[in-house]
């Protein structure tokens, strides 16, 4: 093993995407102004304040922290995860936005307990397949705990509802178990669950089943269901090669639900047209590719896993959002890291990038 600097690759991708992102985001949040002038000040303060701010010192901070501490305490963080989480149950604490009850507020501060509750199952399925070695391959040590602990987090946050982060820490889930060594045979069987689980989900959960039947059939009701994906595909089509221009698109104001949330990536396509669209993407490969091969140069098993795990966090959710709004993956509320609005998404999103930088500085020779 060898100590070396953080890996700056990773850490210049990271800058482009949250520079890109706040130019994106400053932009779409003018729909927000043009409606509610509070509303508008109040999103700048959580996501420029709350979220990139504070965001920068955790990353600062993490990338200096050993991430080995958190293998010790793993139990610990996902059980208080967990416990954060469920908060948002308690009357006068939780409370219900658009139908979903996914915040807690404190005062005058509210935040999203989901994104502390995605990287404590990271951190504790981490530490548990490091422990089991070669062990893993076995049902007993490698897909039982994913079953346990990917239900505690699915009992959690289907009741929310929050159908996409649950996707999330199940793809990041799966992505530890193929780098564990887990037999590609259980892998299979676990994604084939996830499919019927989905189906079986739709049949009791009338929001997933509109959302899959507007995802086979787009135009079906255009006022309705489909409404947000008719929308995002006009803006993304007007945008065509290069765009209207950085402030110029016109579906943010009074058309795409959500501008700086779901929508942002139809804001940003309108905007900066096929070129800033290919811009991003190519950001977030590059993220991918750097991030994991930090993941396979790491020291030690656990630093591995947790590599992997954060870095398909941060991916699969912006790609899965980028996939919904040009209508090639069903409507899924998760946001693109670094750029949808969400300060504790944007903090903990730093956060695990840190934690990722303190991996690149102790990798194998």
């Amino acid at each position: 093993m060898e100590h070396h600097r953080i890996d700056k690759v990773f850490l210049g991708t990271t800058i482009l995407l949250v520079v890109m992102g706040i130019f994106v985001f400053s932009s779409a949040s003018l729909g927000i102004l043009a409606k509610s002038e509070a509303k508008f000040y109040s999103i700048i303060f959580n996501q420029i304040v709350l979220g990139l701010t504070l965001g920068i010192f955790s990353l600062v901070f993490f990338s200096k922290f050993n991430y080995r501490f958190f293998r010790k305490y793993s139990f610990i963080i996902f059980v208080f995860a967990v416990i954060i989480t469920a908060l948002v149950f308690v009357s006068g604490l939780g409370f219900e936005h658009n139908g979903a009850r996914r915040w807690i507020e404190v005062g005058s501060f509210s935040f999203q307990p989901s994104e502390f509750l995605k990287i404590g199952f990271v951190i504790y399925f981490a530490a548990l397949l490091a422990l089991a070695k070669e062990k893993v391959r076995t049902f007993r040590y490698g897909v039982l705990p994913f079953l346990v602990l990917i239900g505690v987090c699915g009992v959690l946050l289907i009741k929310q509802p929050d159908t996409g982060t649950f996707m999330v820490i199940f793809a990041a889930g799966l992505a530890m178990l193929l780098v564990s060594g887990t037999k590609l045979r259980n892998i299979a069987v676990l994604g084939l669950m996830s499919i019927v689980g989905i189906a079986l989900l739709s049949l009791v959960k009338p929001y997933l089943k509109a959302r899959i039947m507007t995802y086979f059939d787009p135009g079906a009701d255009p006022l309705g269901a489909s409404y947000q994906i008719q929308q995002s595909l006009i803006a993304i089509g007007s945008g065509e090669i290069f765009g209207r221009g950085f402030g110029q698109s016109i579906q943010k104001f009074n058309f795409l639900p959500e501008p700086v949330g779901d929508s942002i990536f139809a804001v940003m396509s309108e905007e900066f047209g096929f070129i800033g669209a290919l811009t991003l993407l190519s950001l977030f490969l590059i993220f991918a590719f750097r991030g994991l091969k930090i993941a396979s140069m790491a020291s030690d098993q656990f630093g591995r896993l947790l590599a992997t795990g954060l870095v398909i966090l941060i991916v699969f959710q912006s790609l899965i959002n980028i996939g919904s709004m040009i209508g090639i993956l069903p409507l899924v509320g998760v946001p693109i890291a670094f750029v949808s609005h969400g300060g504790t998404a944007l903090l903990f999103a730093l956060t695990e990038v840190g934690i990722i930088l303190n991996i690149s500085k102790n990798k194998l020779n």
